[in-house]
C-alpha cells in the first residue's frame, strides 16, 4: 500500500486568495514570461509550456490544479515506451488463431437446428488488450497464491474459450456446445462468465453491465483488507477489470470510484475497451467518451492512461509542430470517427485530412491504403504493453487505461464499426474468406464452402502454441481459473450459542439485538472469530452494533488520523489499519460488492471470510437484488440480514422504509437460504446449521437470509424439546392450545409469533377455541421442499411417493390453518397447496406508511384480534361456530376502526 507521502493532498488546486503575494516581483516576472510567450511563439507554443510547467510541478509534488482533461492523444510519449519482451509475429499468430476460433464458435453456435447465437464484435474490438494480458501480466495460481483476479468483459467469453482451445484447456466438442448447456452436457459452455455454470473456470460474473467494476474495486479492497488484517498474503494480487465504454454509463460503474481513489488502491487497474458503440449505436456520436471518461475518473482521484492511436500516428504527431493535428483530433467527434472506421482511405484523405492546407502536406506522400490504415491504440501490442507496465508501475492511485479500438475489428467490411455489429453473429462464406485473409491462415475454401466453418489450431507442437504455454508457465499458471484450496473450518461447540438459547428473562429485545448478541460471542472464538467481516451501510448504532466498535474496530487503511468527537464514551468510534468490521457508507450497493468479495474468498484466496452484512430491510433484495444473483453466481457464502424488517414494524419511516416482501424476492434465488425468526434460540440454530452448510465439510455454495426486527419482545427460553429440525426445516410448535372446545392451527413467523400468542389467549379465554402456535421460520424453505418433493414424485412414479415437510408436520394437526405475519400474504402463501385442510393467510398487502406499529396492524388486520377473527370466520365456514359470532367480534375489537388499535410497543431501533 502507498504511503501517505505518495498519495495526493486533499487539497490539489485553486488560487490561495487569501494568501498574500509575498513578491509581486517575482510574480510579474512570471506573468511576463508567460506574455512573451504568447506574443512571440504563439498561444499553442503558450499552452504547451503550461502543460509542461503542471507536469514538472506534479512530478516535484506541488499541489496545483490537475488536467481534468487532456489532449486526444496517448498519454505515453513514444520516447517514454518501455522495450517490449515479447515476439510480436509469433503473438500476432496466436491471435489471429484465438480471433478465428471465437468467431467460428459463435457462427457455428448460430447453424439450423441450434440458433443460440452469441457475441463476437466486443471480442473482435478488444482481442489485443486481452492478448497481452494473458502473455505478459495476468498471474495464474500456480504458486498456491490467489494470483491476479480479472474481471472478464462478459461479452468477451467467446475470445476465452477460443484462446482456451489453443492451450488444451477446452476441446472442439465443448467450443461446439456454446451456449448448450444441458443439451451438450457435460461439455456445455456458459454464455457468460458464470462460476456456478462452470466453477473451475470462471471466477467473477460479470455480464450484468455495471456490476463488474463495481465488483472490481472492493475485490481489491477486500485483498488489501484480507493483508492488513493477517489473513492471507495478497501482496501480489492485482484486480484487471475490463470494460465497455457503453458499461460506463451504468451508474454501478462509476458510483464507487471515489473509495479506489481515497484507498490509494493501486492495485486495481479498470481497461475500459472504448470501441466508441453501445449495442445499437455511438455511445457519444456528437461528443467524446474518452475525454469524458478521463474527466470523471481524473475527477475522482484515479490514474488515467489515454491509449487512443497505434505508432502509425507517431510520424504525423511528431511532424504536427503548430498543434493543427491534434486540434483536428480534439474537435472531431466520436460519431465521426466511427465512419472513418468504415471507410476508405480517400474518404479519411479528403474528410478528415482535407479541410487544411497543413493536415495535407503531413499526408502528400502516403497511399489511400496507408491512410486506411492509420489504427486504434487498442490494437497496437506494443502501445499497450507501456500502457500495463505504466499502470502496474504506479503508486498510490488505481489507474484507468482508456483504450480506443473499433468494434468488430478485422472481422471484414460488414461488421468493422457498424452500429448494428452487437446483433450480428453468423458470417457468410465471403466473410469467412475475407476474415481469413485477414487473418493469414492456412484454411482452404472449400472447408469454409462444404458446412460449418472450422476451426483453426496450428498443431500442439507448434511454436505458437508452445509459446502460449511458456508464457502462461511463467506468469503461474492458467488464467481464469477457479481453484478451492480452503479447508472447513473449525466451527465452535454449543457454548458459544448457549447465551441465546437463554432466552431474554424479564428485558424485551429485538431479533436485531439477539442476532447481534449471537455474532458478539462467535466473534469472541479462538478459532473463526477473526474470519467475521461485519459490513454495515453507516447503520451499526441502529442496528446495535456500536458495541463492537471499542474491540473489532473499523477498517480503515489510514487508521484515525483526528480525535474522535464521541471518544470519551464507552462505544467510541474507533477506526483501524487492522479493523474487522466494513464501515462503507451510505452504500447498499457498495456493501453487497464487500459482501460478494469477503464471502469469495474462500476460492480466491483459499481463506474463508464470514461476511455478516446488516442492512435496512427494504433496501437490501428490493435495491441490490441484481448483486444477490451476483453473489450466487459467484459462489459468495455469508449471512445477509435484513433488519427492521416488515411492512409495520418501522412504525415512524412510512412508504419506502416498509418491507413486506423481500422474503419473496429472496425466494426466487436459488441460492438463498432465507429465514424470519422470531425467537433467540430459533436465531442460535440457525445460525449454527448457516455455518456448518457454508464452512464445514462439504460446503454448499449458498448464503443466508435472516429477516430480523426492532420491534422489543420478550424471548423465551429454548424447551428441552425443542424441535430443531422444524427450526431448520421451517415450521415448528412453538405453544400448544390449552383449553377450548374447538380446535385451530395459527401459522405466524418472525414478528407476528407473539401476535398469534396473543390471539391464542383471547381466542381460549373469550370464544371456547384451542389453537396452537406454530412459528414458520422459513415458508421459503417449507415451499422449496415441497417443489422438490413433488418434482422427485412426478419423475419417479414407481419410488414411494414423497410427503413435503409441511404437510407432513401439519397432518394430524385439527382444524383451520391461518397463517399471518408482516409480510405481504404471497409469502405464506407459498405452502398453500401443500397444507392439509383449510387454509387462509393474513398479511400486510399493500403500501406502507408512518403509524404506531398498533394502527398499522389494525389496517392491514394482522394484529392479534385481526387473527382471532380469521379462525373464527374459518371454524364458521366449517359449521363449528355460528357465524353471528364474527359480528360480534368485529364489534367488540372494533376492527373497522384504526384508531381503536392499542398504540403497541414503541421504540426499539435494534
Amino acid at each position: 500500500m502507498a504511503s501517505g507521502s505518495d498519495r495526493n493532498p486533499i487539497i490539489i488546486g485553486g488560487l490561495p486568495s487569501q494568501v498574500p503575494d509575498f513578491d509581486p516581483e517575482e510574480t510579474q516576472e512570471w506573468l511576463d514570461s508567460l506574455d512573451a510567450a504568447v506574443d512571440e511563439r504563439g498561444r499553442e507554443r503558450a499552452r504547451y509550456l503550461m502543460l509542461r510547467l503542471i507536469e514538472r510541478a506534479r512530478e516535484k509534488r506541488v499541489a496545483v490544479p490537475e488536467m481534468r482533461s487532456t489532449d486526444y492523444v496517448n498519454t505515453i510519449a513514444t520516447k517514454d515506451e518501455p522495450f517490449f519482451p515479447g515476439n510480436e509475429e509469433i503473438e500476432r499468430k496466436v491471435l489471429n488463431a484465438t480471433r478465428w476460433n471465437a468467431a467460428v464458435m459463435v457462427s457455428r453456435a448460430q447453424r439450423p437446428g441450434i440458433g443460440v447465437g452469441g457475441h463476437i464484435a466486443t471480442f473482435a474490438s478488444s482481442a489485443s488488450l486481452y492478448d497481452v494480458g494473458f502473455n505478459h501480466f495476468f498471474r495464474g495460481k500456480d504458486e498456491g497464491d490467489g494470483g491476479d483476479q480479472i474481471f472478464f468483459q462478459g461479452h468477451a467469453s467467446p475470445g476465452v474459450y477460443a484462446r482456451a482451445y489453443l492451450l488444451d484447456r477446452l476441446t472442439e466438442s465443448q467450443l461446439d456446445a456454446f451456449r448448450q448447456e444441458k443439451s451438450k452436457a457435460p461439455n456445455g459452455l456458459s454464455s457468460y462468465p458464470h462460476p456456478r455454470l462452470m466453477p473451475d473456470f470462471w471466477e467473477f460474473p460479470t455480464v450484468s453491465m455495471g456490476l463488474g467494476p463495481l465488483g472490481a474495486i472492493y475485490q481489491a479492497r477486500m485483498n488489501r483488507y484480507m493483508e492488513a488484517r493477517g489473513i492471507a498474503d495478497t501482496s501480489k494480487s492485482h484486480v484487471w477489470a475490463y470494460l465497455g465504454d457503453g458499461e460506463m454509463d451504468e451508474p454501478e460503474s462509476l458510483g464507487q470510484l471515489s473509495i479506489a481513489a481515497r484507498e490509494g488502491l493501486d492495485n486495481l487497474t479498470f481497461v475500459v475497451n472504448c470501441n466508441l458503440q453501445r449495442l445499437d449505436g455511438p455511445v457519444r456520436g456528437n461528443g467524446k467518451i474518452m475525454q469524458e471518461l478521463e474527466s470523471q475518473f481524473r475527477g475522482a482521484g484515479w490514474n488515467v492512461i489515454k491509449l487512443v492511436w497505434d505508432r502509425s500516428w507517431d510520424p504525423l504527431l511528431a511532424q504536427d509542430r503548430d498543434g493543427i493535428l491534434v486540434n483536428k483530433l480534439n474537435s472531431t467527434p466520436d460519431g465521426q470517427f466511427q465512419t472513418y472506421a468504415t471507410e476508405t482511405g480517400a474518404y479519411i484523405r479528403e474528410h478528415f485530412f482535407g479541410d487544411d492546407h497543413r493536415l495535407r502536406a503531413m499526408v502528400e506522400n502516403m497511399t489511400d491504403d496507408q491512410i486506411l490504415h492509420l489504427g486504434r491504440g487498442g490494437h497496437d501490442h506494443k502501445k499497450i504493453y507501456a500502457a500495463y507496465a505504466a499502470a502496474k508501475a504506479h503508486k498510490g492511485q488505481p489507474t484507468v487505461i482508456l483504450a480506443q479500438t473499433v468494434k468488430g475489428w478485422t472481422l471484414g467490411p460488414n461488421f468493422e464499426g457498424r452500429n448494428a455489429t452487437h446483433q450480428m453473429k453468423k458470417l457468410t462464406v465471403e466473410d469467412l474468406k475475407g476474415f481469413r485473409d485477414r487473418l493469414h491462415l492456412p484454411i482452404p475454401d472449400k472447408d469454409l464452402e462444404d458446412g460449418a466453418p472450422p476451426y483453426y489450431h496450428p498443431g500442439r507442437d507448434s511454436e505458437e502454441i508452445q509459446y502460449m504455454h511458456d508464457r502462461r508457465k511463467g506468469l503461474g499458471g492458467y488464467v481464469p481459473t477457479r481453484v478451492v484450496r480452503a479447508k472447513p473450518l473449525q466451527l465452535p461447540d454449543d457454548k458459544a450459542y448457549a447465551g441465546a438459547k437463554k432466552g431474554s428473562g424479564q428485558q424485551k429485545i429485538a431479533t436485531t439485538m439477539a442476532f447481534v448478541r449471537v455474532l458478539k460471542d462467535l466473534m469472541r472464538d479462538k478459532e473463526i472469530g477473526k474470519r467475521f467481516v461485519p459490513i454495515a451501510p453507516d447503520e451499526y448504532r441502529t442496528f446495535g452494533m456500536d458495541a463492537f466498535f471499542p474491540s473489532a474496530k473499523i477498517y480503515n487503511p489510514l487508521g484515525q488520523q483526528y480525535e474522535s468527537v464521541d471518544r470519551e464514551l464507552l462505544l467510541a468510534y474507533k477506526e483501524s489499519p487492522t479493523g474487522q468490521m466494513l464501515h462503507d457508507g451510505i452504500t447498499e450497493a457498495g456493501c453487497t460488492a464487500s459482501l460478494i468479495a469477503a464471502g469469495s474468498a474462500y476460492a480466491t484466496h483459499g481463506e474463508p471470510l464470514i461476511p455478516v452484512y446488516v442492512f435496512y430491510s427494504m433496501f437490501g433484495f428490493q435495491r441490490t437484488g441484481d448483486q444477490f444473483w451476483q453473489m450466487a453466481d459467484q459462489l459468495s457464502r455469508g449471512f445477509v440480514l435484513g433488519a427492521t424488517a416488515g411492512r409495520t414494524t418501522l412504525t415512524g419511516e412510512g412508504l419506502q422504509h416498509a418491507d413486506g416482501h423481500s422474503q419473496l424476492l429472496a425466494s426466487t434465488n436459488p441460492a438463498c437460504v432465507a429465514y424470519d425468526p422470531a425467537y433467540g434460540y430459533e436465531i442460535a440454530h440457525i445460525v449454527k446449521d448457516g455455518l456448518r452448510r457454508m464452512y464445514g465439510e462439504n460446503a454448499e455454495d449458498i448464503f443466508y437470509y435472516l429477516t430480523v426486527y426492532n420491534e422489543p419482545i420478550l424471548h423465551p427460553a429454548e424447551p428441552a424439546d425443542a424441535d430443531v429440525e422444524g427450526i431448520l426445516k421451517g415450521l415448528h410448535r412453538v405453544k400448544p392450545g390449552e383449553k377450548g372446545e374447538h380446535t385451530a392451527q395459527i401459522l405466524a413467523s418472525g414478528v407476528a409469533v407473539p401476535w398469534a400468542v396473543e390471539a391464542q389467549q383471547i381466542l381460549a379465554d373469550e370464544w371456547n377455541v384451542k389453537a396452537d402456535v406454530w412459528s414458520a421460520t422459513s415458508w421459503n424453505e417449507l415451499r422449496r421442499d415441497a417443489v422438490e418433493a413433488e418434482e422427485h414424485n412426478l419423475l419417479h412414479p414407481e419410488e414411494e411417493q414423497r410427503v413435503p415437510y409441511v404437510t407432513q408436520k401439519l397432518q394430524g394437526a385439527e382444524g383451520p390453518k391461518v397463517a399471518v405475519s408482516d409480510w405481504m400474504r404471497s409469502v405464506p402463501d407459498q405452502i398453500a397447496r401443500w397444507v392439509p385442510g383449510t387454509y387462509q393467510s393474513l398479511g400486510a398487502d399493500g403500501f406502507g406508511f408512518a403509524d404506531t406499529r398498533g394502527a398499522a396492524r389494525r389496517f392491514f388486520h394482522i394484529d392479534a384480534q385481526s387473527i382471532v377473527l380469521s379462525v373464527l370466520t374459518e371454524l364458521a365456514k366449517e359449521g363449528k361456530v355460528d357465524r353471528s359470532l364474527l359480528k360480534q367480534a368485529i364489534d367488540r375489537y372494533q376492527l373497522l376502526d384504526v384508531a381503536a388499535a392499542d398504540a403497541g410497543e414503541a421504540g426499539g431501533d435494534a
